[in-house]
């Protein structure tokens, strides 16, 4: 069964149908680095990494053009950019409203210094953008590597895989004028706007009409900028700004990009054959992307603009044949905030013991059309089923006997995920057939790492291990209190007073661990 995805041009799930069902172009909206990727960042980033896993792997079927069906495996050669410079804090505002998140960035660090408030960033200059950017993008690699996120580990050798936006402002300046020359932009005064009247398919991703957005749909018109703009959806290209510390040279006056040009460029220039100068030189309906994937909240502006921007270059009337977008992330039921101390970044979780793996699983187990909720239970549920799976996986490959392969299972899990990705069905299966397995075999381990190469965690790094003479720490650092209380609790079984050790091992568990006895004597603690 060929993969069924849901397209948000269309509304609709249908066969994914890539130009060359034997390599795939795939770009996704990165991140923003001003700061550190929370969770919600990653679900969206994990939820296209699935795809994109999914799409490459050998029981994956597409369907081509003409119908026929395609096996796996495949390339997919797959685009995320690094945003450090044109994203404003006031996302929604047409005309480039607020400040750059790379300056709030500086001026927040410079006030926790002012203060004394120590931080991370104590080395680095908080008057420099650019050192901030790259300090903050080399701890979202980071993070995202420990999540193994496809795109992030290529890049270690293939950098063009990651594009920064601040090394495509030469290909942004080069875009911008193709959309004056094309009567798709105009300037007025210090700004260059896409004149979205001209582009007759605006607002089909998101289904904004050009009338809800002169009425102001999602606060995004700004009375300021109006008398010099031919309609308010119009959005800002460029801005010539030269108090901006940030800028760049071009014809309109030295200033800064919009957000929106910048994928345009770095997605086109590095996916389509020739590059951006086979965009610009001679458009054609053939500069289209496979799939294109990002967060809910970049549907409208930030998509729809970058739609829209891209087919008036090229020429086409698609600049992606199929759009991808993951739901919003809550945490323990709520929207995360700081205020609550419900936000968490990746490595805030991995500080507290939490397995990369684990994390992983817990944030790509709920569909991606569905908003997740994160929860403390649910990451100790993930946490278990990964330790279950690499148990059989341990079993199956030091096993004597080459076994069958378990063709069924393998079915009911590809079934699943051609399914619009449906992560939970599949992963249904995978605890269905793990459970009914008596003695693995090899044929079961090599079906399980198959099955892994799309969820991605059985060969995450794992919690390193402290031991001392009682505990088998595992993600956990030691203390005396509760090697005091292990030992106690040692004492009370060797006594048979076994009502005691129950409730120490409940008190253990009240403080979110869990105990399990190993051998030598040891007891084994993690995070329940």
């Amino acid at each position: 069964m060929p993969l069924n995805l849901y397209n948000t041009l269309t509304r609709r799930a249908e066969p994914f149908t890539p130009a060359d069902p034997g390599r795939v172009t795939f770009y996704s909206c990165g991140p923003t680095v001003y700061d550190d990727a929370h969770i919600g960042n990653f679900r969206s980033f994990l939820a296209a990494d699935l795809l994109r896993r999914w799409i490459e792997s050998p029981l994956c079927e597409l369907a081509g053009a003409d119908g026929s069906v395609h096996a796996g495996p495949r390339e997919v050669v797959h685009v995320m950019n690094i945003t450090d410079v044109g994203h404003m804090t006031d996302d929604d505002n047409a005309d480039g409203g607020g400040e750059d998140k790379m300056e709030a960035a500086a001026r927040r660090l410079t006030e926790a210094k002012k203060s004394g408030k120590a931080h991370a960033l104590e080395s680095i200059d908080p008057r420099d953008p650019y050192a901030i950017a790259g300090f903050y993008a080399g701890r979202f690699l980071e993070d995202a590597r420990k999540l193994g996120l496809k795109v992030a580990v290529e890049a270690e050798k293939d950098p063009t895989l990651m594009p920064r936006a601040t090394a495509s402002v030469p290909g942004m300046i080069r875009m911008i004028a193709r959309l004056i020359e094309r009567g798709y932009a105009y300037q007025a005064g210090a700004a260059v706007y896409f004149d979205v009247q001209k582009f007759a398919g605006y607002g089909q991703l998101s289904g904004n009409t050009l009338d809800e957005v002169r009425g102001g749909a999602g606060g995004r018109v700004s009375d300021q900028n109006q008398a010099q703009k031919k309609h308010p959806a119009d959005f800002l290209l460029w801005k010539a700004d030269s108090s901006h510390v940030m800028k760049w040279d071009s014809p309109w006056g030295a200033g800064y990009p919009g957000w929106h040009i910048e994928c345009s460029v770095m997605s086109l220039g590095r996916l389509i054959p020739g590059g951006l100068d086979r965009v610009l030189g001679k458009p054609d309906e053939g500069c289209v992307l496979d799939l294109h994937s990002g967060g809910e909240d970049n549907i409208f502006p930030h998509h729809e603009c970058e739609r829209a921007q891209s087919c008036a270059c090229t020429g086409g009337d698609r600049f992606a044949r199929h759009w991808f977008h993951a739901r919003f992330l809550q945490v323990e039921g709520e929207k995360m905030s700081k205020s609550k101390g419900n936000f968490f970044t990746a490595r805030d979780l991995f500080a507290r013991g939490h397995e990369p793996a684990a994390v992983r699983l817990e944030l790509i187990k709920t569909h991606y059309r569905v908003n997740a909720n994160f929860t403390e239970q649910g990451l100790k549920d993930s946490a278990r089923m990964v330790e279950r799976w690499r148990k059989v996986a341990e079993a199956g490959a030091a096993s004597g006997e080459a076994g069958d392969r378990p063709a069924a299972f393998l079915a009911e899990f590809a079934a699943a995920m051609c399914d619009d990705l449906n992560i939970a069905g599949a992963i249904g299966a995978l605890n269905s057939w793990t459970n009914s397995i008596g003695a693995p075999t090899r044929a079961d381990a090599e079906a399980l790492r198959l099955v892994d190469h799309v969820l991605g965690v059985l060969s995450l790094e794992r919690a390193a291990s402290t031991q001392t003479d009682i505990g088998v720490f595992v993600g956990v650092e030691p203390s005396a209190e509760v090697e005091a209380l292990l030992a106690e609790r040692r004492e009370a079984k060797k006594a048979k007073d076994f009502g005691r050790a129950d409730a120490i091992r409940e008190q253990l568990a009240a403080q979110g661990l869990a105990i399990k006895d190993v051998a030598g004597g040891r007891v084994e603690v993690s995070r329940g």
